[in-house]
C-alpha cells in the first residue's frame, strides 16, 4: 500500500454532508404519538400532627399552610403560589399540591389544573389556597371570579370547593366566611 498524507486524509474524514440551501424552511419530525402509563407519585411525606390533620375551618388550613407548604422546594414567598389542599369525606388531609406559581401580584390557574390531581387522588373535597406577597391578604377582584369559576367546576366534578384562603404574612382571609361562596 502507497501510505501518504493525503490518502489519510481522504479515508479518515467522514464525507460533508449535503449544503443546506438558503432561505428553506426545515420541517420539524414528528413521532407517531404513543400513548403513556400514568401514575400518581408522592413527592415527599409532610409529618403533619395529630390535630393538624383535621382541616375544617379556614384557622387549621392556615396553620398546615404554615407548617407544610412554606417548606415545599418550590414555594416561592416573594410571587403568588397557588395550592390545594385534597380532603377526603371525613375532612382530613390527605395531600397538597403545588397548581402554579406566578408573579408578585398575579398567577394564572385553570380548572384542569386545579382539579386534575383531586379527582385523579380522589378527593372528596378541596381547599384552595394561595399567598399575597405584600402580605395583605384582602382578595382582589380576580381571585374572587376564578373562585366562583372553580366552585362551578367542583360542582360538576362532584369535588366540593370547602374554602378559598389567602395568605398575607402572619394573618389570612377566608373567602367562604366574607360571603363570596354560592349557598
Amino acid at each position: 500500500m502507497n501510505t501518504t498524507i493525503e490518502n489519510i486524509i481522504q479515508t479518515e474524514l467522514p464525507p460533508a454532508a449535503p449544503v443546506q440551501p438558503v432561505n428553506t424552511i426545515v420541517k420539524p419530525v414528528k413521532f407517531p404519538h404513543q400513548p403513556h402509563e400514568w401514575k400518581i407519585v408522592s413527592l415527599r411525606e409532610c409529618p403533619t400532627p395529630e390535630d393538624m390533620q383535621l382541616c375544617d375551618t379556614p384557622d387549621r388550613a392556615a396553620a398546615y399552610w404554615r407548617s407544610s407548604v412554606k417548606e415545599h422546594p418550590y414555594f416561592n414567598p416573594e410571587a403568588e403560589c397557588f395550592v390545594v389542599l385534597m380532603l377526603n369525606t371525613r375532612r382530613r388531609i390527605r395531600g397538597h399540591y403545588l397548581v402554579s406559581i406566578g408573579t408578585m401580584d398575579t398567577i394564572l390557574v385553570s380548572p384542569s389544573s386545579v382539579f386534575r390531581l383531586a379527582v385523579s387522588a380522589n378527593a372528596a373535597a378541596i381547599v384552595l389556597m394561595h399567598n399575597h406577597p405584600s402580605g395583605d391578604p384582602s382578595p382582589s377582584e380576580a381571585d374572587i371570579k376564578v373562585t366562583r369559576d372553580l366552585i362551578r367546576a367542583g360542582q360538576i366534578l362532584k369535588v366540593e370547593v370547602l374554602d378559598h384562603v389567602v395568605m398575607g404574612g402572619p394573618n389570612f382571609t377566608p373567602l367562604r366566611t366574607l360571603g363570596y361562596f354560592y349557598s
